[in-house]
C-alpha cells in the first residue's frame, strides 16, 4: 500500500460531491489520531461537551483511560491481549466502540512489517464499524449513538489542494494511515479517531458489510468511479477475491459491461450471481478476449504477467492496479504496446473522504454488499490463517466478543 501509485481526479469528477467540512485545524498543524482498546461495555455513553469539572464526567473519563485490544507485538508474531492508557478526548475526536471488523490482507502484511513501516507493539483493524459513545467539544457530525465507521486513512495535512477536494489519500504532505505511526486500528473495544475520518453508516447498510467496504470496497470503487466514463464501457475485473468480487458489483451498477477473469471454472456462477455478464479463465482465454476491455482493474495480491493482461485491452485502454503483492514486487510494461496503442497503467490507493461516503451512499442504494464469513475477535489469530490459506469467502468479519 505504501507503494501504491496514487490516482487523480480531475475537479469535475469530484466538484459536485459535498465533502464533509474539516474541523477547525490550522494549517499545517496535523493532530494525529490514536486509536484506542476497550473499556467495560456496561458504562455509561459519554459526551465530553459537558462540564468537565462534573464528578460523573471525572468518573466516566477515569473509566475511558483503560483501553484493550489484540496487539501484534513484534514482526511475525502472534496477535495477544494487550492493555493501554489514553488521555481525555481532543477537542475533534471521537471514541467509537467498535462491533465489527473487517479483516484486510493488509492487517497481515502490517504484522510483519511486509512493508517496512509497522512500529510494534500495534492493534491492527482499518475496516472498523460500531457506535459513537463519546465526542470531542468542537464536534458537529456526530452524536453519541450514531453508527460510524473508520478505514485506512486516519489523518491528512487538510491544507494541500488535493486535501481540499476530498482526495486526501492523495495528500501532499502525505497522510496517516490508522495503524502507524504510532496509532492502534480497530481490533479493540474502543477506538479513537479524527471525527473528519469517520463516516456515517447508512442505515441500508447493516455493520457486518459496512466493514469490509471501509477498505476493499473503497480501493476498487475509487479507481472505477474515476474511469468509467460513459454507460456501456467494458470493464474487466482480474481476480474474484475479497476486493474483486466487490468490483463486479460496483462496475455492474455503474452501468459497464463486466468481464469476471479467474482462474478457477468453479467461479463462473457466484461471478455471474454478482453482477458479471461474461466469465473468462485466465491464461485459457486470452486469445478469445484480446483487445476486448477499455478497462482492466487488477486486483490480484500475486504477481501475474502484466505484458498478458496489457493484450486484453482495447486502443487506449486502462489497466488499473490496486493489488499489492509482497516482496517489493516489480511491475515489467511491454513500452510498444503502452506506446503505439496508447494504453494506460495506472495505480489507485483507497479513496479520499469524498470518495468514502459517496461509495457508502451507492453501496447502500444499490444493494452492493460484500460476502462475508463471521468470526469473533477472540479468534483473530485463526481467522488470519484462514485467510492466509484462501479459504474466505470473501471477507472475513470479526465480531467484538469482549468480556
Amino acid at each position: 500500500m505504501a507503494q501504491a501509485i496514487a490516482r487523480r481526479h480531475t475537479l469535475s469528477n469530484v466538484i459536485h460531491r459535498q465533502v464533509k467540512p474539516s474541523a477547525a485545524i490550522p494549517c499545517p498543524v496535523r493532530t494525529a489520531a490514536p486509536v484506542i482498546p476497550s473499556h467495560d461495555r456496561s458504562s455509561v455513553i459519554v459526551n465530553y461537551q459537558v462540564d468537565s469539572a462534573s464528578e460523573t464526567h471525572r468518573a466516566a473519563v477515569s473509566k475511558l483511560l483503560a483501553r484493550r485490544g489484540w496487539a501484534v507485538p513484534a514482526p511475525k508474531q502472534k496477535l495477544t491481549n494487550w492493555s493501554y492508557t489514553v488521555g481525555e478526548i481532543g477537542q475533534h475526536e471521537v471514541d467509537i466502540r467498535v462491533t465489527h471488523n473487517g479483516l484486510c490482507h493488509t492487517d497481515m502484511h502490517m504484522r510483519d512489517n511486509d512493508w517496512g513501516i509497522s512500529g510494534f507493539p500495534f492493534i491492527p483493524g482499518h475496516e472498523v464499524v460500531g457506535e459513537v459513545v463519546a465526542v470531542g467539544s468542537q464536534v458537529t457530525g456526530l452524536r453519541p449513538g450514531d453508527r460510524a465507521g473508520v478505514g485506512w486513512i486516519s489523518d491528512s495535512c487538510r491544507c494541500c489542494a488535493n486535501c481540499k477536494r476530498g482526495e486526501e489519500n492523495l495528500c501532499e504532505k502525505g497522510y496517516t494511515g490508522l495503524t502507524v505511526a504510532g496509532n492502534h486500528g480497530g481490533f479493540q473495544d474502543i477506538c479513537r479517531v479524527n471525527a473528519d475520518f469517520a463516516y456515517t453508516i447508512p442505515d441500508g447498510l447493516d455493520s457486518a458489510s459496512a466493514a469490509p467496504l471501509l477498505c476493499a470496497g473503497i480501493t476498487v470503487y475509487a479507481p472505477l468511479r474515476a474511469h468509467i466514463k460513459h454507460p456501456n464501457t467494458h470493464v474487466a475485473v482480474m481476480g474474484v477475491g475479497g476486493l474483486g468480487h466487490l468490483a463486479l458489483q460496483f462496475a455492474r451498477k455503474m452501468g459497464a459491461e463486466v468481464t469476471a477473469i479467474s482462474g478457477r471454472p468453479d467461479k463462473e456462477a457466484e461471478t455471474k450471481s454478482m453482477g458479471a455478464h461474461n466469465f473468462m479463465i485466465f491464461g485459457r482465454d486470452n486469445d478469445k478476449f484480446k483487445g476486448k476491455f477499455d478497462i482492466l482493474i487488477n486486483t490480484a495480491s500475486s504477481d501475474v504477467s502484466i505484458s498478458q493482461l496489457m493484450s486484453l485491452l482495447k486502443v487506449d485502454g486502462s489497466l488499473i492496479q490496486v493489488g499489492i503483492p509482497g516482496g517489493g514486487a516489480v511491475m515489467q510494461v511491454p513500452l510498444q504496446d503502452l506506446v503505439f496503442n496508447q494504453k494506460k497503467v495506472v495505480g489507485s490507493i483507497v479513496g479520499g473522504r469524498a470518495d468514502m461516503q459517496e461509495m457508502l451512499n451507492f453501496a447502500a442504494v444499490h444493494d452492493v454488499k460484500p460476502l462475508v464469513e463471521l468470526w469473533p475477535l477472540s479468534k483473530v489469530n485463526e481467522a488470519m490463517q484462514h485467510v492466509a490459506d484462501g479459504k474466505a469467502r470473501y471477507r472475513v468479519v470479526l465480531t467484538s466478543d469482549w468480556q
